[in-house]
């Protein structure tokens, strides 16, 4: 009997030791996960939903502006870390209840001046994943006398779809586009994509004057208030890059192309054929540029409803990339509104201010090196390029991505907040 017991007892201590010990490895573990892990939040809610965890605390963005060494070495040291963002379903959830959503992300704060009430925007959205992006996105261009249309690929998860659908019913100047298009790289999809919200926003009860277009990985660089003093300059005129097509990027245009299955990233893409096309209609010359644009009102009108351009819609419809030069074609048609002359000189992308891109090839010469990382030759911009962005002059920038680096993101967001308040001083 003592034997049964002593065995007993031996089982029962062994088990009890094992138990503690599977449990201090677990909250060994747990804590490690913690200290190798950052956790991304939207701006203005991170205090109350991780506080042991602010990265203000551990960065200071005016710090980061002025390239000091140890603070961008601290933003390095959270790169390594496992950053851990939002999910789509996170989203969904913070959007759920509207009023504490605006409240807790400051859209009740923005207050416009008079000068902005005035001079309302539209912006067109391209967007297809990423909704904790897209709505960092949302958020850091929004104005209240301003109108945005969101287009979503119909291929997008039901999560992304359904976070996005739960954050524009929180707001009456936010819509889905009313016709949706299944997106794929380098097609006309693409570009319809924009015509269908360009479309929804000039039926919009909104007198917008400038229309901006972006896509999910896209950021502001100026605040609504210093975007509305550079377009009054421009005085009807657009601001899109067009310049004269190399002989490799008339291939584009100059021979029909078919979609068709690829075995890489992306799974269709337009392929060129041996099949020569005719010359573009009414004696169109090509100019080829970006697929973004900051255009006029009366531009976009023009560009949707005018003969020529629907008939040069039409014949881009079997080229390579045709919103790579839709835009930067029409605007040189003479009599387009705020046209660009056609015998005016080459306007690159660093000479428009439209979108601001570190291609990969370029860095060295035209500007520094990318601090972050390289996708298809592009730079997703690091912390370190923080003043370069903010002070090279354009308006927007891409490409940007949490996931590469979180503190990049939060510090625009910070200063566009801090130019936000010097505004209403003014």
């Amino acid at each position: 009997m003592k034997i049964t017991c002593t065995l007993l007892q031996k089982k029962c201590l062994f088990f009890t030791s094992s138990l503690l010990i599977v449990c201090v490895l677990k909250l060994v573990h747990i804590k490690v996960g913690e200290k190798r892990s950052f956790y991304v939040e939207p701006y203005g809610v991170t205090a109350s939903t991780l506080a042991s965890q602010s990265y203000r605390d551990d960065v200071n963005c005016s710090a980061i502006y002025q390239l000091d060494p140890v603070e961008i070495g601290k933003s390095l040291e959270i790169r390594r870390k496992d950053i851990v963002d939002k999910t789509d379903e996170d989203i969904e959830r913070l959007t759920a209840d509207c009023p504490k959503y605006t409240e807790s992300r400051g859209y009740d704060d923005v207050v416009p001046s008079e000068e902005e009430r005035e001079f309302p925007l539209a912006y067109s959205l391209v967007v297809h994943k990423n909704m904790p992006m897209v709505e960092r996105i949302i958020r850091a261009i929004y104005a209240p006398q301003n109108v945005y249309c969101i287009h979503y690929d119909l291929k997008s998860s039901k999560a992304f779809i359904a976070a996005l659908r739960s954050l524009v019913r929180c707001f009456s100047n936010i819509f889905i586009a009313t016709r949706l298009e299944p997106v794929e790289y380098a097609h006309i999809s693409r570009l319809k994509a924009d015509l269908n919200c360009l479309s929804d926003l000039l039926n919009s009860p909104i007198g917008w004057k400038y229309v901006i277009n972006l896509c999910g990985q896209d950021f502001p660089l100026r605040t609504n208030y210093e975007l509305v003093k550079e377009l009054e300059k421009l005085n009807g005129a657009n601001m899109v890059e067009t310049s004269r097509p190399s002989e490799a990027k008339k291939k584009r245009f100059q021979f029909r192309h078919e979609l068709k299955d690829v075995p890489y990233e992306y799974q269709k893409l337009p392929v060129i054929t041996a099949q020569a096309k005719g010359p573009p209609p009414h004696g169109i010359e090509m100019f080829i540029g970006s697929a973004y644009f900051v255009l006029a009102r009366d531009f976009a009108s023009y560009a949707l409803k005018s003969q020529l351009a629907q008939d040069f819609l039409e014949w881009s419809s079997d080229t390579y990339s045709p919103d790579e030069h839709f835009w930067a074609t029409l605007t040189r048609v003479p009599g387009a509104p705020g046209e660009i002359a056609r015998l005016g000189p080459d306007i690159t992308d660093l000479m428009s201010k439209t979108r601001l891109v570190k291609w990969s090839y370029l860095e060295g010469s035209l500007y520094p090196p990318c601090t972050g990382t390289h996708m298809r030759s592009v730079c997703i911009y690091g912390a370190a390029e923080l003043r370069w962005l903010l002070n090279y002059g354009h308006w927007f920038a891409n490409k940007f991505d949490s996931k590469v680096d979180p503190v990049l993101i939060k510090c625009l967001e910070e200063r566009l907040e801090k130019r936000r308040d010097w505004a209403k001083l003014l």
